[in-house]
């Protein structure tokens, strides 16, 4: 599915509701709600926190999802097309940071 395919199913389902989109503070606080249990998923997985017995079990992706619906959901309440905001994005790193790392086709002289 392309990005404005997503924007317009997650459009779609919050018209259903009368209530429609948040504001973009409250909305704010659920990417910031959203991006912590993101955060939890990987310490379960990746760090020293192990779950507790009685904590459902979530996938990463399952996570993921949620932060990217949420942000979807703050686009379209602002009226921003995300194609064109991440294609932006990806211009500003493609010539700012072009060479801040040390790229893979690089040879290593030794």
């Amino acid at each position: 599915m392309e990005m404005e395919e997503m924007q317009q199913v997650v459009d779609d389902y919050i018209r259903q509701f009368k209530v429609g989109y948040f504001s973009p503070l409250a909305m704010m606080a659920r990417v910031t709600e959203e991006v912590g249990e993101l955060a939890r998923e990987i310490n379960h997985y990746y760090g020293e926190k192990q779950k507790k017995s009685s904590e459902d079990e979530k996938e990463i992706e399952e996570e993921l999802a949620d932060v990217l619906f949420i942000i979807i959901t703050m686009a379209n309440s602002l009226d921003i097309d995300l194609t064109e905001a991440f294609e932006q994005t990806m211009r500003k790193f493609e010539t700012r940071d072009k060479y801040r790392f040390e790229r893979v086709d690089e040879e290593t002289s030794e």
